[in-house]
């Protein structure tokens, strides 16, 4: 709806051209523009909230499913840095299927508990206000994603660490951890190494995870293709 996308840019022409010197008059301003044409603007934001549902979707069903980060070499989760000098070590004795080992396992680890960020973001896009909105439309290819970090990531870490912390036990993380630094540990003259791997992983999933949601966030803008719903392409256009 060419008459939508008018009105929601003229509103964000104004508001950013605009020195506000209270709350107050940020909120007369709202009712001013917006009263006449709700069914307008409840179009607007129905449509940023779908882009956000089917985006958010995307991105997760993308990093759950087998080399969903181990397969991406944007998002693969790598060895730590504090692991640098070992791994090399390792690999320059012959190690190297220790180290793909531990590599593999981590990412695996990533890929099982990514699903349970789609409650989370959710219930971000549910909560979301028309300040919120405007906000994300106002801003870069990827307000939407910088929105979802500023208000979901303490959930996402409290959600997504005792899910990575038992599927590193599934796939084996700690143990082929422990078989790595084992073979690095018996090596002469090596410093050793403490490493909370279990909160590597799971900023490392979050950090691929939102990865993910900024790439979709830019396709639903910028790529007709993407509005794959009557509602998008009304809003954002065909």
């Amino acid at each position: 709806m060419k008459k939508v996308a008018l009105f929601a840019l003229t509103a964000v022409f104004l508001l950013s051209s605009v020195q506000f010197s209270s709350a107050g008059f940020f909120d007369d301003f709202i009712k001013q523009v917006t009263k006449p044409q709700e069914n307008e603007e409840g179009t607007f934001i129905a449509g940023l909230k779908e882009a956000l549902d089917i985006g958010t979707k995307n991105a997760v069903t993308s990093v759950s499913k087998e080399n969903g980060y181990f397969g991406n070499l944007d998002i693969k989760i790598q060895i730590p840095e504090k692991l640098e000098d070992a791994q090399k070590l390792l690999r320059k004795v012959g190690m190297d299927d220790r180290v793909d080992e531990f590599v593999l396992s981590m990412n695996r680890a990533a890929e099982k508990a990514a699903p349970q960020a789609m409650d989370i973001f959710g219930g971000a896009i549910r909560e979301m206000t028309v300040v919120d909105a405007y906000g994300i439309v106002k801003g870069d290819d990827t307000a939407a994603t910088s929105y979802f970090r500023d208000n979901t990531s303490d959930n996402l870490y409290g959600l997504f660490r005792p899910v990575v912390t038992d599927s590193m036990a599934q796939v084996g993380v700690v143990r082929s951890y422990k078989r790595m630094m084992k073979k690095y540990n018996s090596l002469p003259f090596v410093k050793k190494v403490d490493l909370d791997i279990e909160d590597y992983v799971t900023t490392g999933a979050l950090d691929g995870l939102f990865f993910r949601v900024g790439e979709e966030e830019k396709k639903i803008r910028k790529d007709p293709a993407a509005r794959v719903t009557a509602l998008l392409r009304e809003v954002f256009g065909k």
